[in-house]
């Protein structure tokens, strides 16, 4: 059992130090978990040519480039390069029927 007194002293009433350290170590646990899920490192970003987007979806090139204006995709460029990321291209696949 803890007891606070006086915000500044803790006084431990019936506790093992076998305990304490128990109490602890299993906190510590926690905390290490909780960071762990929020620090993971992220997938690195695959980057799609036109053409490989068109072979993907099976579609025209013209496709492509109607659905970029549209903003139904988003492309992105480097000098006159264009890509598309795989992820976005995927997650602009809908369902038809909810």
């Amino acid at each position: 059992m803890l007891k606070l007194i006086d915000m500044q002293a803790v006084q431990f009433i019936q506790i093992t130090p076998q305990e304490f350290q128990e109490s602890i170590l299993q906190e510590f646990k926690a905390q290490i978990s909780l960071l762990k899920a929020e620090f993971q490192p992220k997938e690195p970003t695959e980057y799609l040519t036109r053409n490989q987007v068109k072979e993907m979806l099976d579609v025209d090139l013209s496709t492509i480039h109607n659905w970029t204006k549209r903003g139904k995709i988003k492309a992105y460029g480097i000098g006159n390069r264009v890509y598309y990321k795989r992820r976005e291209i995927e997650q602009a696949i809908v369902p038809l029927h909810p």
